[in-house]
């Protein structure tokens, strides 16, 4: 099969869907393999590390389409990429259709199949695909969380982990998953009190083994009042698989948190777990509602490309190898993972979008 690899063209985005080892790889498997030119140049991977391998370079978006029938790539297809999609492709990426309905329209008038990085989903419930890029989006929200404290930036000015003669910060986290666990981690590394709502027990009790700085709790609607209105970072990484995130932290909560405060919600490709939630880029990340700083970056780990290049290829080439057999459709999780297909919304957590 012929496998295309498009540069990434939302804003700041730096990372690539296949490394050149990866790529290399497909080659040696019999398939023909072409990535856009400097594709993977933010991540550290020059054209000629990819050529050596056997991969052919594409001088341009158009050229690489055209020669494309599976298109691998990292986040959804924006407007230039959308221009050069076409029904006979098979799209593999991030989608997060649930919070994009116009993305949706466009892709059902392509026609086109797209199997959703996202909605990759094992038998156990696992998404194996979202797992690394939610580890790294976790660790990145308390990274910019605890930097948007610092007085300069608008922040109340507290040191998260205090030290001798001061008060610890104070960090909630919503979801105790992938992407909230990673959060509460390094978190409680710093020093920080930390609380998670989680409604598993399984996962609270994870949570509890971090340290006796983390408290694991119920997401009693009373309890989250009390707890956010003495934060002062919080963290959203609420998911339900294929749909939109649901609102844990409502505008009442937000006007209880001291001025300066900090959230975070990594929940924003699903369109947000914060009542108060709107989409942002790395190029003007934060805003400011209630006294509150928001950061809400659609591809938080874009930021770190190396790193998170190197982890989604891992992730997903077993994957690509099975899509590029041409003999896919017994498996299971990539079935499970299909969104949309010859105009038809297929995964059941879309169907009732309102397009």
């Amino acid at each position: 099969m012929r496998i295309g690899v498009p540069k990434e063209t939302k804003t700041l985005e730096g990372r690539v869907a296949l490394v050149p080892a990866a790529a290399g790889d497909l080659v040696k498997r019999g398939h023909e393999v072409w990535i856009e030119k400097d594709a993977g140049v933010k991540s550290g991977f020059s054209d000629e590390q990819y050529s050596r391998l056997g991969v052919n370079i594409a001088t341009d978006a158009a050229a690489l389409y055209a020669k494309g029938e599976l298109i691998v790539k990292v986040k959804e297809p924006i407007a230039g990429d959308l221009a050069l999609l076409r029904k006979d492709h098979l799209l593999f990426c991030y989608l997060h259709l649930a919070a994009e309905p116009e993305l949706t329209k466009r892709l059902l008038d392509i026609g086109l199949t797209g199997v959703a990085f996202e909605t990759v989903e094992l038998p156990n419930g696992d998404l194996p695909l979202l797992a690394p890029m939610s580890v790294i989006a976790g660790k990145i929200g308390v990274q910019v969380g605890t930097h948007l404290l610092h007085q300069p930036m608008g922040g109340k000015g507290k040191l998260l982990g205090g030290l001798p003669s001061t008060e610890r910060g104070k960090v909630v986290v919503f979801g105790a998953g992938k992407a909230g666990g990673a959060s509460a981690a390094l978190a409680a590394a710093s020093g920080a009190n930390v609380t998670v709502f989680e409604m598993r027990s399984d996962r609270m009790d994870e949570m509890m083994q971090l340290g006796n700085n983390v408290t694991a709790l119920y997401p009693y609607h009373d309890v989250v009042a009390r707890e956010v209105a003495s934060a002062d970072l919080v963290i959203g990484a609420v998911l339900v698989t294929g749909a939109k995130a649901p609102h844990v932290l409502t505008r009442d909560m937000l006007k209880a948190m001291e001025p300066g405060s900090v959230v975070v919600d990594i929940a924003i490709d699903q369109g947000g777990c914060f009542e108060t939630s709107r989409p942002t880029t790395w190029k003007d990340p934060t805003y400011v509602e209630e006294g509150v700083t928001h950061f809400c970056v659609t591809n938080m780990p874009g930021a770190v490309p190396q790193t998170s290049s190197q982890a989604i290829c891992a992730a997903i080439l077993p994957w690509v190898n099975k899509l590029a057999s041409g003999d896919w459709r017994g498996n299971e999780a990539l079935v499970r993972g299909i969104n949309v297909e010859g105009g038809r919304i297929v995964h059941p957590a879309l169907r009732d979008m309102a397009l």
